[in-house]
Formats: C-alpha cells, sequence, structure tokens
C-alpha cells in the first residue's frame, strides 16, 4: 500500500512494489515522482525525515533536514543597517537556502532497506519529468498564488511566454528529467560533488537577492544522520516518531500523554470538551517545543525530560475540563536548560507519504522544500528550499541564546512528524505524516487520536476537521464540522476564530489483516495497493458520492 499527496506518485511507488521492491525503495520512487509532480512542496532541492519499522523487527529513523552553510552566523537574516529581517524579504533568493538533504537521505535509507537496483526507483520520475503530466487545478490555483518569486526559468514550464497554462495542460520539466537520469546512473554522490553541486552553488551564490555564502564544501561535507526515534505507550498503544532537529515527534507525544488522563473516547468525537482538552494539551505542548527544541547537535535538548512521566502528569494537572487556563507558558522539565525563546512562523509547503510492503517493512516520510515553490530559485529544474527562515531570526532573548539561531552546519528545527504506532502486541497498526507547517503536529495528534480514542478509520480520523490551538488563540478549521462547535467552546472560555488551515495528511493501517490507506480528502492525494484498489477519499460527514473539495 501507498498512500502520498498525488495519484502520479502513488503509481511510481506501487510499480516499484509491483516490480519486487521494498517499502524504502517504494518511499524514493515516491518521493522522487512527488519532486516532479509537486514542485511546489518537496523534492531534490529540500530535505527530509524518515521513520521506518523493520519486518525483521527494529524501528529507525533518518534526519535529511538541510544545514546552514558554514559561513552563516547568527545574524544571517539581518540588514545592511542591522535590523531582523521580515520573513516575506528574507525567504525569496538564496539566502534562505539550505544545504539540500533529500537525496542524502535516500542513499542512507536505501543501503539499509533497498531492494531493487537504485536506477530502477528513478524510472517513473524519469518517465514523467520526460514525457509530460497534467497540471492539477491545486496547482494551478498555489502558482497564481504563491508562486511569483519562482524563476523565469521554471516559470516557463507552467506559463509558456508569459500565460499561464490551465488545469489539465500537459508540461514538461527535460532539464529535471536529465538531472534525474544522472542521478540515476552516477549515484546521489554525485548530486553533492561535480557539476551539479558547482551549477546549485552557483545558483545561491549569485542569486540577485539575498545571495548565499554557501560553498561547494557545504555541499560536499553534506551527511544524513540516524538518530534515535522517541516513542512512549499510549493507552494500550505505542507512538513513535521522529526525535530532534524536528519537533514533530516530541510534541505529537507530549500532546496525547497530557490527554491519557481523560476518557476521550467516552467524550467522542462530538463533544466541544473533548476538543476543548485537546486543545489545552495543544498549547502546553507547544509552548515547550517552542522553548527546549533545536538541532541535538548544537544544543541541549531535554528530550527524557519532556517525555517524564512525572512531567507531563504535572503539565496535565493544569488542564480541565470545564474552563481554559488564562495563560500559557512552557514548563520546566527535568534536564532543561536555560530558557530560551520562541520559534519563527513554518509555512506549508511540505508532502508526505506512507508506504507498505507485502514483507510487512513500513515507511513514514514527510519531505518539504519549506514554503511553497520554496526560495523560489531553481536549477537543473529542481525547486531550491528555504529552510534557513526556519531558525529564529533573532538570536537571543533577555540574555539568552535562542536554541533555535543560525549557526554554521546547523539544522533548523522543524515541525515534520512522520509517525508509526503500534498495537499492544507489538505490531504496526498505523503510519502517517502530514504537511502544512507547524499545524501537522496537531493534524497527527487529531488523527492518532480519532484512529485510538474515538475509534475512526484512518480516512475518517485524516479528514475530521481541526482545532488548532498553538497559544491561547485557537482556529477552527472552516468548512468543517469544528467550525459548528464554536459557541460551545466559547462556552469553556476558549478564544476561536474560524479559518482555513491547509491541511495535507497520508496515512496507511492495518485493519482486518490487510493493509488499509488514507488520503485527505484536503488534498489531491489517493492511496493504492498493488492490486490497484484506490482508496477513495471523502470529507467525513459528507456525501460520499460528491467529489472531494
Amino acid at each position: 500500500m501507498v498512500s502520498a499527496a498525488d495519484p502520479r506518485a502513488v503509481a511510481a511507488g506501487v510499480e516499484i512494489l509491483k516490480a519486487g521492491g521494498s517499502a524504502t525503495d517504494a518511499a524514493i520512487a515516491t518521493m522522487l515522482a512527488l519532486g516532479v509532480v509537486e514542485p511546489q512542496s518537496s523534492g531534490m532541492g529540500g530535505g527530509s525525515f524518515w521513520v521506518r519499522h523493520s519486518a525483521k523487527g527494529g524501528l529507525d529513523t533518518i534526519d535529511a533536514r538541510e544545514t546552514a552553510p558554514m559561513a552563516a552566523g547568527p545574524r544571517l537574516f539581518y540588514t545592511a543597517d542591522g535590523q531582523p529581517m521580515d520573513h516575506r524579504v528574507a525567504v525569496p533568493g538564496g539566502k534562505s537556502v539550505g544545504v539540500p538533504g533529500a537525496l542524502r537521505g535516500m542513499a542512507l535509507a536505501y543501503r539499509s532497506g533497498g531492494k531493487l537496483p537504485w536506477a530502477r526507483l528513478f524510472a517513473p520520475a524519469i518517465r514523467i519529468a520526460r514525457d509530460g503530466w497534467q497540471l492539477t487545478p491545486r496547482f494551478v490555483d498555489g502558482l497564481a498564488r504563491n508562486g511569483t518569486h519562482i524563476t523565469p526559468e521554471m516559470r516557463a514550464i507552467f506559463s509558456p511566454g508569459g500565460v499561464a497554462l490551465p488545469a489539465g495542460a500537459t508540461v514538461r520539466n527535460p532539464a529535471q528529467a536529465a538531472l534525474l537520469e544522472r542521478l540515476a546512473s552516477r549515484g546521489a554522490d554525485s548530486f553533492y560533488v561535480g557539476p551539479d553541486a558547482q551549477a546549485l552553488v552557483a545558483t545561491v551564490r549569485n542569486a540577485a537577492q539575498n545571495p548565499s555564502q554557501m560553498t561547494t564544501g557545504d555541499m560536499a561535507s553534506y551527511a544524513a544522520k540516524p538518530r534515535d526515534p522517541v516513542c512512549v505507550p499510549y493507552r494500550s498503544y505505542r507512538i513513535c516518531g521522529m526525535g530532534p532537529p524536528s519537533s514533530g515527534g516530541l510534541t505529537v507525544l507530549m500532546i496525547l500523554k497530557q490527554l491519557e488522563r481523560f476518557d476521550m473516547g467516552a467524550l467522542g468525537k462530538d463533544s466541544a470538551t473533548a476538543w476543548h482538552l485537546f486543545a489545552e494539551s495543544s498549547r502546553l505542548a507547544y509552548a515547550d517545543r517552542n522553548l527546549y527544541i533545536g538541532d541535538p547537535d548544537f544544543v541541549r535538548v531535554p528530550v527524557a525530560g519532556l517525555l517524564d512521566p512525572a512531567y507531563l502528569a504535572g503539565r496535565s494537572a493544569l488542564i480541565a475540563p470545564d474552563r481554559t487556563m488564562a495563560s500559557v507558558a512552557a514548563g520546566t522539565p527535568p534536564d532543561a536548560p536555560p530558557r530560551v525563546r520562541a520559534a519563527p512562523a513554518e509555512v506549508p509547503g511540505t508532502t508526505s507519504l506512507s508506504v507498505a510492503d507485502a514483507q510487512g517493512n513500513v515507511v513514514a516520510v514527510t519531505t518539504t522544500v519549506e514554503g511553497v515553490f520554496g526560495s523560489g530559485l531553481t536549477v537543473n529544474g529542481i525547486v531550491l528550499n528555504n529552510q534557513l527562515t526556519d531558525f529564529d531570526t533573532v538570536p537571543e532573548k533577555d540574555g539568552y541564546l535562542v536554541a533555535n539561531r543560525v549557526e554554521g552546519g546547523k539544522r533548523p528545527r522543524s515541525s515534520m512528524a512522520p509517525t508509526i504506532v503500534y498495537d499492544a502486541q507489538g505490531r504496526v497498526r498505523l503510519s502517517i505524516g502530514a504537511a502544512g507547517g507547524p499545524t501537522i503536529i496537531a493534524q497527527i495528534a487529531k488523527a492518532i487520536m480519532g484512529v485510538i480514542d474515538f475509534g475512526l478509520p484512518a480516512q475518517d480520523a485524516i479528514a475530521m476537521g481541526l482545532l488548532y490551538a498553538p497559544g491561547m488563540q485557537a482556529v477552527a478549521e472552516s468548512g468543517t464540522e469544528r467550525a459548528g462547535m464554536v459557541p460551545a467552546l466559547q462556552a469553556l472560555g476558549e478564544r476561536v476564530a474560524v479559518g482555513p488551515l491547509g491541511l495535507k495528511a497520508n496515512a496507511v493501517e492495518w485493519v482486518g489483516g490487510r493493509w488499509v490507506g488514507a488520503a485527505d480528502p484536503r488534498s489531491e492525494g489517493v492511496a493504492e495497493d498493488e492490486a490497484g484498489t484506490v482508496t477513495k477519499i471523502r470529507r467525513f460527514g459528507s456525501d460520499p458520492s460528491r467529489p472531494p473539495e
């Protein structure tokens, strides 16, 4: 089973499974194809996090997050007159581009989980880029709203002669096809050393706006890293995710553990009290996330302290079913470092996928170029990320250095949260990931709550409306059942606005002795198995005969 945000990418992964490939093989093929048909969200110019379950037993995670050039300093995003840049000014151009990690992440995963020849995994993506694919309504809309900063070379693919192509038009990316062919034959290292690396570095250093200090040495020295997963028991299940420099795994686990003392199942999915509790737990977890989590190679992250049962029980005791906290602040977990400050805003230019093979190997990957179309820079037909704007712009606060400040070689904090859930017998129950900047954390926690506490299929748990509460102000997702819950939430003291959230999640789950896929009805994603069965997607509670929004 493969679930991802675009059917063409799903088909690429299924093709590899049918050819005898492993879940890792299929994940790589799916990622490569997503980079062709979803260049606004992911690709070889970005990075990723992997969470993998082996059928032989064991769980591993891979950090393929981008790094800052070694020449980057704490005031990377300051103007010539010594003022912090506005985020919108910092994003376009070369300075926001981190050394891409996606390909070396794929290569590291392949060494321990690959089965088919490396070049075979590139074949579907090469075919799509060379022969063409049809533009989707979602892509055309996103290009019009968020693609003003992309280079003329990339814009010409989708708007030849300056005229935007409509949905349904066929486009090709021959430069990307050629790059994929080179990487298929020469291996991932050829992206980091040699002409392709030199071209990427020249692009960011010579950018007309915000030129970078990246060097070919930064490219050559990049390494994807194995990391320790973070896991906690939740009711009769065990939930495992990505540790720092991603904040996603830890924050999801904190949200759920703080809810564990409440009978969420008895309250049910339609209970305003249940969603109030979810919001309160979210804001407590996000406060700790903002304060303590950064790149563990550069700062001390109190992972064990944040997941300490006694600490989480104390945090949970701050939550009451009948009222909302007057304010929220980070706690002091065991082994906490000196206080630091909150993170900058992230924007939703991300995608996720989950794969399970016939042998029982399961992979969850979240991959991104950060903002929509990243930095706007392109080289060899691929979009380059703007991940460095995930660092805190201001490097100190109240006399303390900020944990997520810019440093040479450092990886910016992320919200990505690929997650695997095990049942009481130690079998994989669910593999899930999401896109959407910091909403990723709430999306994953919400979906797991839906499956475990509310007894929903993963499809309906993903489709449920979200109440997003990273701070005291909550947002009820417009167009969903959560928006209709606002008066009841306000009666509990919640400050709630209704608005769009731009969510996108994908999952596979083990139900009734088989893999079942789930794909977010908010996206164009699908899930498909080797037999060609495609999961139908629908808004929770809607008429399944109607097309998704």
